[in-house]
């Protein structure tokens, strides 16, 4: 497509690179430098290349690298996650039905031999295309078409399918489920199975864990995925004719490195509970998403404050997937508690309490930041608020 290879030239190239920092909506007023291209397309350049500076350094300092529109980037995997997956799966031959703008691909095919991508949008596959010569990948080969055709036409069998599942437009406002997605999982799983053993399958973090088991089978491992501790992915590990209890796995990606505990979907644990003691712990997102809290806090020696509260609390100070605090006071919520926080400043979590951060704040005029925090919260001796800092 002739367009790409113009966006591609060296002196648009170098104006979508001193535009970068400039105000967009002011940009798009300006005239147009190139007659060559339509200017709505520079435009989008600039906008969809600021979005991948920090999730796509490596495309973000590539010179030459095009993108599509933005939602593509907003969408697309971090490298962070990319390189995780990567981590999990190695082989000769690995074919991603559900291509995009290849984030992912890109760190499989350091694993991997060979590795196929498959996008049904034509301008995307060029766009990746064109994107694999200028970060000198010779290992991916790029098909545009339905991927089910791709698999049929296709005489290999697979050492691992990728798929990302989208979710169609009409079931936004609905109960997140595969089924609804395209291509539709569940449906085709079959079809899947006759040309890998190996199936991964990312979901949006949205999707719940056990109507997920439900909508497939065959699951061996499930990775709750989260960078900085907030939740971006699941992956789903499934294996031809695995029958057995998946094992469920919490991963944090932060700047100290990648945090994980494991447990099997079919373990359980007695909960001791307890009032507040020297140390209050809070799991990260991934663990909670997970549903592991309580497995992570036995095999801890924690105690829980109440059965629906996910907090938990020790004398021992301890390393811990998720927020450490230091328990300054706990007081029982009252209007005279609150009338003596009024005016100051607190970081708020509240976890099994009858209102709002929102609300609270407002009404007794609790400003955001500081280094302390109160946890409202509910024990078996009624609404608590706990005064703690971290540590």
């Amino acid at each position: 497509m002739k367009f790409i290879e113009k966006l591609a030239e060296e002196k648009v190239q170098n104006y979508i690179n001193a535009h970068l920092d400039k105000d967009i909506h002011k940009l798009s007023l300006s005239k147009n430098p190139f007659e060559i291209l339509d200017f709505k397309a520079i435009v989008n350049q600039i906008v969809a290349k600021n979005k991948a500076k920090e999730k796509l350094p490596t495309w973000f300092n590539c010179s030459g690298i095009i993108y599509p529109e933005k939602i593509s980037i907003e969408q697309t995997s971090s490298e962070l996650t990319a390189q995780y997956k990567s981590d999990l799966i190695s082989g000769k031959s690995l074919v991603d039905l559900t291509g995009g703008f290849g984030v992912d691909d890109y760190y499989f095919s350091k694993k991997f031999d060979d590795v196929y991508h498959c996008e049904l949008n034509p301008i995307l596959s060029e766009i990746v295309k064109k994107n694999w010569k200028t970060l000198q990948i010779k290992n991916i080969r790029s098909f545009c078409g339905d991927s089910i055709d791709f698999l049929k036409n296709s005489t290999i069998q697979f050492d691992w399918i990728y798929i990302d599942p989208s979710r169609r437009n009409n079931t936004k406002g609905k109960v997140f489920m595969l089924k609804d997605c395209l291509p539709n999982v569940p449906e085709q799983l079959d079809t899947y199975f006759d040309f890998s053993k190996s199936i991964m399958i990312k979901t949006a973090p949205i999707l719940d864990i056990q109507a997920g088991l439900k909508e497939l089978n065959h699951v061996k491992e499930i990775h709750c995925v989260a960078v900085q501790n907030e939740m971006k992915e699941l992956l789903w590990i499934l294996e031809k004719n695995y029958n057995q209890t998946p094992k469920i796995i919490a991963c944090n990606i932060s700047n100290q490195g990648v945090q994980t505990f494991n447990f099997l979907e079919s373990d359980s644990v007695l909960m001791p509970l307890s009032e507040p003691k020297k140390y209050l712990y809070e799991p990260n997102t991934a663990v909670m998403k997970s549903g592991g809290m309580d497995i992570l806090a036995v095999k801890n020696n924690l105690e829980k404050l109440h059965f629906h509260s996910h907090l938990y609390t020790s004398n021992d100070k301890i390393d811990f997937l998720g927020r450490r605090f230091l328990v300054l006071k706990v007081e029982e919520f009252s209007k005279k508690a609150m009338k003596e926080l009024q005016n100051t400043n607190y970081n708020i979590t509240f976890r099994n309490f009858p209102d709002t951060v929102e609300n609270i704040r407002k009404k007794w005029k609790i400003r955001e930041g500081g280094k302390n925090y109160l946890f409202f919260t509910t024990t078996s001796l009624g609404k608590q608020i706990i005064f703690c800092e971290k540590c």
